[in-house]
């Protein structure tokens, strides 16, 4: 049986100290949310001068962010083509100008404030499981290319070679995308907010928030926080604390394994060039090692427990076909973790009243975008005007039927990995449109 535990959590450096919430309290700001999100708002307002509060229901990175992949992949799935036929052409070119610095600018920020989150930034590889879905990012490399992204094309050996797996025979290559130790990150972020003067309370649920007089007031079980302005930043955590906001994303799960750490031989024949890799698959494959040579494989889950519904089945079935070589490994440990998953799979950045914002919806683009997202929602805070921002600024429109979507989030995991199966076979047996390498 492989043990469930959060391997971040055991490798990243200790948290910094936080205080809970005791007494009746005043801020400019306040901010619900202590992950990447919530963090990087509170650094950019408390340098420059805001009086900032964070609250988080638990510990210090808690949720997404001291749980995921911890990979920066630093483009959408959309084309900028897809951005202005959704946004217009002026918020598209802020948001696509932003998106082509978005990896540089999160490692800037890392040497920046000196966090030790065992930061590479060697490239990401985009593999295709299928000639059609190389076909569909030879269309992304375009599109994105001519935007003007660092992405080049892998031929099929270049593929093998970079990948160390026959799995694939196309691929992209990001040469801004690499990885972090999320939770290193997390709360590296948190110690650099609090260097710049922000208050960081842990184990403090916001149970209510309610407009009294010019100030928002958030209720916990022991104190309360008056403050100019509210940012929900809680992202696939979301609960009913601002009504519909919940409802604006479906909790998709992550779930990974994390390997012993693996031999210089190994290392040689497994992304021998550390860049992390993901797939085209519905049920994602992704992988990238750690600091101590351990392979961080993941996928598509059920929910909270990566156990459920086969999702460690599904863990090792992906481990042993992209990496063969690695069938006798031991598995150290296996968790899970939700994303917000937004209908376009956009993030949303919300004012559903005045003084009050949110920014969530990062549907796996995360380490990269909540970065973007967080000096966003500062700049706003700040006097920023709507269109000088990356992200649209919007009132909250709940996905339709999202109870009955939520219900069936669990069989997706299963259902997804069925379609990815029929697609490898339909592949396999489809005549080729050409006979040149791709």
């Amino acid at each position: 049986m492989i043990p469930e535990g959060i391997h971040w959590h055991r490798t990243a450096p200790p948290p910094p100290a936080c205080a809970r919430v005791e007494s009746d309290l005043t801020a400019d700001v306040v901010i619900v949310g202590a992950g990447l999100t919530g963090l990087r708002t509170a650094i950019t307002l408390a340098e420059a001068g805001v009086d900032t509060t964070v609250l988080d229901a638990e510990k210090i990175g808690f949720g997404s962010s001291g749980r995921s992949g911890g990979q920066c992949n630093p483009i959408w799935r959309a084309t900028p083509d897809d951005l202005c036929n959704k946004f217009g052409a002026a918020q598209a070119e802020r948001l696509i100008r932003t998106t082509l610095t978005s990896a540089d600018d999160l490692f800037d920020d890392i040497r920046r404030y000196d966090v030790a989150c065992e930061a590479e930034q060697n490239g990401w590889i985009q593999a295709a499981h299928t000639r059609n879905a190389a076909d569909g990012l030879k269309r992304l490399h375009e599109a994105w290319a001519g935007a003007g992204a660092d992405i080049t094309i892998n031929s099929k050996a270049k593929t093998h070679a970079a990948v160390g797996s026959n799995a694939y025979d196309f691929s992209l290559h990001h040469a801004k995308g690499g990885f972090v130790q999320p939770m290193a990150l997390t709360r590296g972020y948190a110690s650099a907010a609090q260097a710049a003067g922000a208050r960081l309370y842990e184990e403090a649920p916001a149970q209510l928030i309610e407009q009294k007089g010019s100030k928002w007031r958030i209720q916990t079980p022991n104190g309360s926080i008056a403050a100019d302005t509210v940012i929900l930043t809680t992202n696939a955590y979301t609960d009913d604390l601002w009504p519909g906001l919940r409802q604006t994303m479906l909790p998709m799960y992550s779930i990974s394994i994390a390997t012993a750490s693996l031999t210089p031989e190994q290392r040689a024949t497994v992304l021998p060039g550390r860049k992390t890799i993901s797939d085209t698959r519905l049920a994602i494959y992704y992988a990238r090692y750690d600091a101590d040579h351990r392979l961080i494989f993941g996928c598509v889950g059920s929910n909270d427990s990566a156990r459920t519904l086969g999702g460690v089945g599904r863990l090792l079935n992906g481990l042993h076909t992209v990496f063969p070589q690695l069938k006798d490994i031991k598995i150290e440990c296996s968790w899970a973790g939700r994303i917000g998953v937004t209908q376009d799979m956009m993030p949303r950045m919300f004012e559903p009243a005045p003084g009050v914002l949110a920014g969530v919806g990062f549907s796996g683009r995360g380490i990269a975008m909540t970065s973007v997202m967080g000096r966003s929602l500062a700049r706003k805070v700040l006097g920023g005007h709507n269109d000088d921002l990356p992200f649209p600024v919007s009132t909250i429109k709940p996905i339709p039927f999202h109870a009955v979507s939520s219900r069936m989030v669990p069989l997706m995991a299963p259902s997804m990995s069925m379609k990815d199966k029929a697609g490898v076979i339909w592949d396999c047996v489809k005549p080729s449109s050409s006979e040149k390498e791709i």
